[in-house]
């Protein structure tokens, strides 16, 4: 492509409204434009990279074969209101009527509408199992979009969903998707690692996130450093043997702690260690109230609690409804002497305090030398904490250490939950129906390419891996007005061309600084500039990965140019 036919309106200034290095780069590289808050146009460089990232996941779908489909954007009311997401799944949802006031939402994910078409189609087990894929355009309509690409109000997913008789048949499709995922991401060549997660509105168990490796990742991983263990943080698990005390257990003590409302109040006032206050806290799960017990220096994770209760919803209780339950606020409630219907769970790490301190729930006092069991009881005890850095590693190897990531894909086992919701059965060998179990899997396409962007740059641009970048090599001709050196630059496109090599053809009549930075801002991986010595047939070739530079004789650039692009 010669770029003075190609559109790519390259900035040389940062845009003030850009805050990461891959929207600035994006944006200023003259890959993408944005239209409104959230929303983007994707330009020939873009699109070319999008292109590419799909080929590599089509490639792995058809290996696990699964079967391409594209579904409707626009999608009924009626569908989302059969699984209750039309009322619960928020203000995300773009919803519109059409001229006969029909209602419809945009399609934000697809499991209503695939769910549907398989439920219609498919009645016999006998089809099963089956796996279903679609790259498309989403809609979310995010509160703050922001980060360019990774946080947007319409953008392109690949969405995949496989359907079974068995729960063993959905376990397998969910490995062999595991391996395609590593697969795709390793092949882009992210920085990136699988670890456990939260199915959130999608629903579902045993789901696991692809996060790629970012200080500017708005997601913190968990991981251990001596083993291939990793977690959300809001899933990592904790390793629960806590080492007790070995001290004779003291008698209780009520002691004033006048205006002492915080842990570290509290812990300062009474000269404590905060591992030995018992903090305790009154949730409201689905609108009952319970009594959560953790240590001081440990935060209560709340996906972990609504999991451990069971609940759909979980959220601190007013301190309007504390106050009416044990008249006291929120900074002094303790465990010790709670109503006999009021149910306590604690984390794991309660059991291991000793002569420990906490609220007296009366304000303005607190308790000393409490200890579980003797002075209050639990009802149950599980994992209800975020896990900390230190922290030894769940499965035993090594210490847990956090780092930032960019969610790039997520899978799910949803088992019945859509198919139960909205009666979509099969029959089975002896002629029963049965729901189907279902599985979930996401890829954000336009997310990988910010996120490529943000992996792969310096302080002059981007640099393209050579699966992904838009061409395989920019062509620059330093004067087009000088005969040798068009002569030879015509030459060389024209043969580049012939052995398949995808060609920018810088043949614009611009200054060699200009073509140089809009070279090094698009980032392909090889540079050949064609200059002084074009009359001896020799051309400078820069890597913009290395920063290296030589100089190659015309005869020899193809097969320089194989041997550099078989590498791997």
């Amino acid at each position: 492509m010669r770029q003075s036919r190609s559109f790519i309106p390259t900035m040389r200034e940062v845009p003030s409204d850009a805050e990461i290095k891959s929207h600035q780069l994006l944006l200023r590289a003259g890959f993408i434009r944005q239209n409104t808050s959230g929303i983007y146009s994707y330009l020939p460089l873009g699109k070319k990279v999008l292109q590419k990232i799909e080929i590599i996941i089509r490639e792995e779908m058809d290996a696990i074969e699964a079967v391409e489909v594209f579904m409707p954007a626009m999608q009924q009311a009626e569908l989302w209101q059969a699984t209750g997401r039309w009322y619960n799944y928020g203000p995300e949802l773009f919803r519109l009527k059409d001229r006969h006031n029909r209602e419809f939402a945009l399609g934000a994910t697809h499991e209503e509408v695939i769910t549907s078409l398989v439920r219609d189609e498919v009645k016999s087990y006998k089809k099963l199992p089956l796996t279903m894929y679609q790259i498309q355009t989403k809609f979310r309509d995010e509160q703050r979009p922001r980060f360019g690409l990774l946080r947007g109000r319409e953008f392109i997913m690949k969405d995949a969903y496989s359907f079974h008789a068995t729960e063993e048949s959905l376990e397998e499709k969910y490995q062999d998707m595991m391996r395609a995922y590593m697969n795709i991401f390793t092949r882009i060549g992210l920085n990136f690692r699988a670890v456990i997660a939260d199915g959130g509105s999608i629903g579902g168990t045993g789901t696991h996130e692809f996060m790629a490796l970012s200080d500017i990742g708005e997601d913190t991983i968990a991981y251990s450093d001596s083993s291939s263990y990793a977690a959300n943080i809001e899933m990592a698990e904790v390793n629960v043997a806590y080492e007790k005390l070995s001290e004779p257990l003291k008698k209780m003590e009520k002691i004033e702690t006048p205006n002492q409302k915080t842990i570290d109040d509290v812990a300062s006032f009474l000269e404590v260690d905060a591992s030995r206050i018992v903090k305790t806290l009154i949730f409201k799960a689905d609108d009952k109230l319970i009594v959560v017990l953790a240590r001081g220096d440990h935060e209560i994770n709340d996906i972990k609690l609504k999991n451990a209760l069971g609940a759909t919803v979980v959220e601190f209780a007013h301190e309007a409804d504390v106050l009416e339950l044990l008249s006291c606020r929120v900074g002094s409630i303790g465990p010790v002497k709670l109503p006999v219907d009021l149910k306590v769970i604690a984390d794991h790490a309660i059991a291991s305090i000793v002569n420990g301190v906490c609220g007296a729930n009366e304000d303005g006092f607190h308790i000393t030398n409490v200890n579980p069991e003797r002075d209050f009881a639990v009802d149950r005890y599980e994992d209800l904490r975020f896990v900390q850095e230190g922290d030894t590693s769940p499965d035993g190897k090594g210490t847990i250490k956090f780092a930032k990531g960019i969610e790039v894909g997520h899978i799910f086992k949803l088992l019945t939950t859509y198919s139960t919701a909205m009666d979509a059965t099969f029959l089975d060998e002896n002629g029963k129906a049965k729901p189907f179990i279902m599985g979930c899997y996401g890829i954000g396409v336009s997310r990988i390419l910010a996120t490529v962007a943000e992996q792969f740059n310096d302080e002059n641009g981007l640099k393209w891996p050579k699966k992904l970048a838009p061409y395989d090599v920019h062509l620059i001709a330093i004067n087009t007005k000088d005969e040798s050196q068009n002569a030879l630059a015509e030459e060389l496109y024209n043969i580049l061309k012939s052995y398949r090599y995808d060609v920018l053809y810088d043949d614009r009549p611009e200054r060699a600084g200009v073509k140089f930075a809009d070279s090094d801002l698009i980032g392909l991986p090889v540079r050949i500039t064609v200059g002084k010595k074009a009359s001896e047939g020799i051309v400078e070739v820069k890597f913009r990965q290395t920063g290296e530079s030589t100089e190659w004789q015309k005869e020899e650039l193809t097969e320089k140019l194989q041997a550099f692009f078989g590498m791997e």
